[in-house]
């Protein structure tokens, strides 16, 4: 009996040791993949919302004619200009890739090597702006496209990992600890990168040699992390569909890809709703230095401090909200954030000028909605993407993030234009949130999940 009895209960401990197994790869695999947020978000917290604008701009100018105009392939620019015509330049260039290198990843299975050419060349170009110095207008504008563009494809294959390294109930958890992830190094880079700016004449730098170091070592810091999700994520095996049509150029595997989405119209939904709110809050991240700088007539000093304040809080944020999912569900919490983002809105309305503590309460607020809402709304549409197709979906996902977020600063630039009012004009984004909020609460997640082919998780 004692004999029946071993050999019986030996299948069972079997399968107890496969899926403890299982489990442990799953999170060593998760753990990995929270770094490439750690590894990146340095980028976009210290290059692009800090040094490389300003910096960029003085060396344009510095290489401008008499009139204030530099010729890029003998277009005449106003040197002004220069940067933010560049960054619209790699925003094209990223919405040409990010559909194709999705497509090749789905198709192929090889997202690491992908992932580490997009992170690889972003990293390197990122470095080699400590070679910008005195006319070297052109040499930015290029590593900019470069390493802007990278950053979004490479965030298309990374997000695309999040449905294969997470079961249904966890990827709200997941998600949420690698934005929080993203939003530590910010704050730690920022920090030191703040440290020596301010401190260069100590450290015996010019301005211009602090900040070219504080650019490359964004670059190096970028290279130096993406070893460790690059190191822990594993490729997985592709069941390709009969038929499969071949990935093509861009703008056709963007238009595939969408065709291939109207299958899936609760989807479609909520990519709508997202695109919409998600315009909101990148607008509100790129006019809140104008607001305070010009309405509230704030020193830059106090808007540096401000940024900062926004990247320590956003970790508790995006955890916080993860804990709330948890709890009421993921659509639930991204609402009841929608709302947070409209009532923060309207006290940024009434902020009294050249009262920096007021402001720095008001990017308090925006911290602590804002890694939440970013995090839930990848775990969300992570259970709304069909298997097998999770970097192709993403592609559109990352272009609602990165490629199609205009028509906010529009309406911003528009309502200041007409009223003559920063405040008209941070207010007039309450509409992209009410509206945001309107057309998510619409969606059954349920049955979008459902309709997508995969499992229902508990709370969502």
């Amino acid at each position: 009996m004692s004999a029946q009895t071993t050999e019986d209960a030996e299948p069972g401990a079997e399968d107890g040791r496969a899926a403890a197994a299982a489990t442990a790869a799953r999170k060593r695999e998760q753990r990995g993949w929270y770094f490439y947020d750690f590894a990146v978000s340095v980028y976009s917290a210290s290059v692009l919302t800090v040094f490389l604008g300003p910096y960029l701009t003085s060396i344009a100018k510095a290489a401008a004619d008499a009139e204030g105009f530099v010729h890029p392939l003998g277009i005449p620019v106003r040197a002004g200009s220069f940067f933010a015509y560049t960054v619209s330049a790699s925003v094209i260039l990223a919405v040409l890739l990010m559909p194709l290198a999705g497509a090749v990843a789905d198709r192929t299975g090889r997202k690491k090597p992908l992932l580490a050419v997009a992170a690889y060349t972003g990293a390197a170009a990122t470095a080699g702006m400590f070679f910008l110095a005195g006319e070297r207008y052109l040499l930015g504008g290029l590593l900019l496209i470069v390493a802007n563009a990278s950053l979004s494809v490479s965030m298309v294959l990374y997000n695309a990992y999040l449905p294969q390294i997470s079961t249904p109930d966890e990827r709200d958890t997941v998600s949420s600890r690698g934005w929080a992830f993203g939003y530590t190094s910010g704050s730690l880079m920022l920090v030191m990168n703040l440290a020596l700016y301010m401190g260069h004449d100590s450290f015996g730098l010019t301005e211009g040699m602090a900040i070219r170091i504080c650019l490359a070592s964004a670059g190096l810091w970028w290279g130096a992390f993406a070893l460790i999700p690059l190191r822990r994520l594993r490729d997985r095996a592709v069941v390709r569909e009969p038929g499969a049509a071949p990935a093509v150029s861009g703008w056709k595997q963007l238009v595939a890809t969408l065709k291939d989405m109207r299958r899936y119209p609760l989807t479609l939904s909520f990519l709508l709703a997202y695109l919409i709110y998600n315009d909101g809050v990148q607008t509100v991240i790129s006019q809140a230095s104008i607001y305070g700088s010009e309405e509230l007539k704030l020193e830059q000093s106090t808007l540096i401090g401000a940024i900062l304040l926004v990247q320590v809080l956003a970790v508790a944020g995006a955890l916080g909200m993860g804990r709330l999912a948890l709890r009421y569900g993921a659509k639930r919490t991204i609402l009841g954030s929608l709302a947070a983002w409209g009532l923060t809105l309207a006290a940024g309305y009434f902020l009294p000028a050249r009262t920096p503590v007021w402001f720095f309460a008001l990017a308090a607020m925006i911290g602590l909605v804002l890694g939440g809402s970013q995090a839930l709304s990848r775990s969300l549409f992570s259970h709304l993407v069909p298997a097998g197709k999770e970097a192709e979906y993403f592609s559109a996902y990352e272009m609602s993030d990165r490629g199609l977020s205009w028509v906010g600063p529009l309406v911003f630039g528009l309502t200041y234009q007409v009223t003559g009012s920063y405040r008209d004009a941070i207010i007039s984004l309450v509409v992209f949130f009410a509206l945001g909020f309107v057309l998510l609460a619409r969606v059954p997640v349920r049955r979008a999940v459902e309709a997508a082919g995969n499992p229902v998780p508990e709370r969502i």
